[in-house]
């Protein structure tokens, strides 16, 4: 006699077992999981673009009162006093001024960026903005080396055919302030070819490239620096007719630093062409000014 397998306390029922009801049932996946993802992707970009920002504003912010209340105090005024009653500054005052602002911003702006670094990825963190010897073997860049001397005609081609399809004047009339002292001229120059490179690559090609790496391909982290990197550069002044037109003459440069950090999986490539092509496009706008 067969015994009743449904009387049977010990057997472990199937989903055939089941009623229609409970065999419908099944655990399935989540109806929010891809909601969730969307909203944990949006939340990866909103920090990308809001990390260097904030350090580029608190650089800037920190180098104004820095260089406000250092200079003030240095000649004497008081740095809270009322703009009604403050001294009218010489204008070689208020030009050095400007110089030491940028050239402080950057110094700041780049110890921001490996404080930054050294937090996210602590002792790794020469290795996250592309100082130390990646950890996968990657392709020598010899043809840097190669780059270097064709760059300025690329570059200052595609600057000047932009500004002129943009109906831009571009490096005419392009003069330093006359009441630059001469060490403060040498600080401008160091801030345009040295520390400039050098803080905005940190910035971007270091510590921005690392963050986009972790969700996005080769491709959408080069393109997401580059588009980062030109939109720093938009002009902020209202009465700027060329707000937009700086930012679109960088796109090339933009686009092959971050192919060139990609490639080597260093930073240096990046400064050293960064720091070479702001040499030649300042020696294409002022060369004649100063043969003159």
């Amino acid at each position: 006699m067969k015994s009743d397998l449904r009387s049977d306390p010990l057997r472990v029922a199937s989903v055939a077992d089941m009623p229609p009801a409970a065999a419908d049932a099944r655990p399935s996946k989540p109806l929010l999981a891809p909601l969730k993802a969307g909203l944990s992707w949006l939340g990866q970009v909103l920090l990308l673009i809001a990390t260097p920002l904030f350090i580029l504003l608190l650089a800037s912010g920190l180098a104004i009162a820095i260089i406000r209340i250092g200079g003030d105090l240095r000649l004497g005024i008081d740095p809270l006093s009322d703009s009604a009653v403050r001294p009218r500054l010489p204008l070689s005052e208020v030009a050095g001024r400007a110089v030491a602002m940028d050239a402080l911003r950057q110094v700041l702006m780049a110890l921001l960026v490996i404080a930054l670094a050294a937090w996210a990825g602590g002792g790794a963190w020469r290795r996250r903005l592309g100082l130390a010897r990646p950890v996968e073997a990657r392709i020598p860049m010899r043809r840097l080396w190669l780059l270097l001397p064709l760059w300025p005609l690329i570059h200052i081609t595609w600057v000047t055919t932009s500004a002129a399809a943009l109906h831009m004047s571009f490096g005419n009339g392009v003069r330093l302030s006359p009441f630059l002292s001469p060490a403060m001229l040498g600080l401008w120059f160091a801030f345009v070819v040295v520390l400039a490179p050098v803080a905005e690559e940190l910035l971007l090609r270091g510590e921005t490239f690392a963050r986009a790496s972790a969700f996005l391909g080769p491709a959408g982290t080069i393109m997401a620096t580059a588009l980062l990197f030109c939109l720093a550069h938009v002009s902020l002044d209202p009465g700027a007719k060329s707000a937009l037109a700086r930012p679109l003459t960088l796109l090339p440069l933009a686009l092959t630093l971050g192919w060139l950090r990609w490639r080597t999986g260093r930073l240096w490539p990046c400064i050293l062409l960064h720091g070479w092509s702001n040499f030649c496009l300042v020696a294409y706008q002022l060369g004649p000014s100063l043969l003159r």
